[in-house]
């Protein structure tokens, strides 16, 4: 089973790289053409922009590789051997706490460039060094307390209990769902400042559209994401009595009410399709066959690495191998995802006009400077929503699509 995931890993590090740069060259031949969906200059940004950042990815995943080999052929032996902590629950925490922050660290170099260089660059962060520190701080207790908790409870799942896989998925389970309910609440306490909207008569419309399609909620928001990120963005957070609609500032400056409700009626297309529990019925799946494989790893995986076999090397090999697992199975995960999205579109569309939620579509990939055109491959493995033309056109929205692959 050891060698299917090294195996697995090698595949993740070649198609990922490979399609890397299948992207950039496929960027750079659609800049010599004529722009498409953006102005000049926006589709200019644009493509610089998803090239430097792939680019990076490059990189990152050339580095990762070797973070990789030197944790399976050193690293975690090495862990292992310093952390002399008889209890094994305390020595489980200690040692995967340490494995994560060190983990941090070591990425810590790409976080910063990509928020204070190259999102800075291209006019997407407006993110301080005090604020930044602030975030990660806050993040980083949350893991320490919470995180800490998690790690405890499972492994005494894996230390106490049979079959401990099924039981250790259905704790995480419903973590994730304990954290998708706490998410907005969390954000408001501790990350974003969340007002009641300011534009009375935009507040009063989206109650309504909201009481059209049957849909509770806590509230609707307006966050300060401008303070981090220009971007345009807007979610329902939550689930049960905590769910909330929350607007960033950006969006609600740059979108007419119209427009607005009609990205909101795509949001809630999702909520009518039942594409939420299909969401989530599809990350059940996945992650209870990740679960079943390093439940079931066998104890020869861990003497080939000269580990123990105890909770700590349970979760440190999950966690090392969930990557590249879950890149192999992510396009069919967002081919369904995909077509969740057609569909959502449809439903806006009819909350609104169809005009509206194009007007409103343009507007985001105008703002959020999202180059409109990729590479097939790229779209496969990494686009968990059609691209926009795609979408444009199934909205009637007329749109010649340029023959890039054949471009000189």
């Amino acid at each position: 089973m050891l060698e299917l995931l090294m195996m697995a890993y090698c595949y993740y590090l070649f198609i990922n790289v490979y399609v890397s740069f299948m992207q950039v060259d496929y960027v750079k031949k659609a800049l010599k053409l004529s722009p498409v969906i953006l102005d000049t200059k926006n589709y200019k940004i644009a493509g610089e922009y998803s090239v430097e950042k792939e680019k990076l990815n490059i990189v990152s995943t050339m580095y990762d590789f070797v973070v990789f080999i030197v944790w399976i052929f050193f690293g975690l032996k090495f862990l292992e051997s310093i952390i002399t902590i008889e209890n094994s629950i305390l020595q489980t925490v200690v040692f995967i706490d340490l494995f994560i922050i060190i983990n941090w660290i070591l990425g810590l170099p790409f976080s910063i460039y990509m928020t204070f260089k190259l999102d800075k660059k291209y006019g997407f962060s407006n993110m301080t060094t005090e604020l930044y520190i602030k975030d990660t701080i806050k993040s980083g207790a949350l893991f320490l307390i919470f995180g800490s908790l998690v790690i405890a409870i499972v492994a005494y799942i894996i230390e106490s209990l049979p079959l401990w896989w099924i039981w250790g998925f259905a704790f995480i389970f419903g973590v994730i769902l304990l954290i998708n309910m706490l998410y907005p609440v969390i954000r408001d306490k501790m990350f974003d400042k969340f007002e009641p909207l300011k534009d009375k008569e935009l507040e009063g419309k989206i109650e309504n559209l909201l009481q059209s399609v049957g849909f509770k909620s806590s509230g609707v928001f307006s966050v300060d994401a401008s303070k981090r990120d220009n971007r345009l963005n807007a979610y329902f957070g939550g689930l049960g009595s905590t769910k909330r609609v929350v607007l960033f500032d950006t969006l609600i400056e740059k979108l007419s009410h119209n427009e607005l409700l009609a990205v909101l009626g795509h949001e809630l297309g999702h909520f009518k399709n039942g594409d939420i529990i299909k969401n989530i019925t599809v990350m059940s799946v996945v992650m209870f066959i990740f679960f079943a494989i390093f439940g079931n790893l066998g104890s020869e995986a861990f003497l080939t690495l000269g580990l123990e076999e105890k909770p700590y090397s349970v979760i440190a090999l999950f966690l090392i191998f969930s990557a590249p697992l879950s890149f192999f199975l992510m396009p069919i995960i967002s081919y369904i995802s995909r077509k969740n999205e057609y569909a959502a579109d449809e439903f806006g569309s009819k909350m609104q006009t169809k005009q509206d939620l194009v007007n409103a579509l343009l507007k985001l990939v105008n703002e959020n400077k999202s180059f409109p055109l990729a590479h097939k491959y790229y779209i496969f493995f990494h686009y968990s929503h059609p691209p926009l033309i795609e979408r444009l056109k199934e909205l009637g929205h007329n749109i010649k699509v340029p023959d890039v692959e054949n471009a000189q």
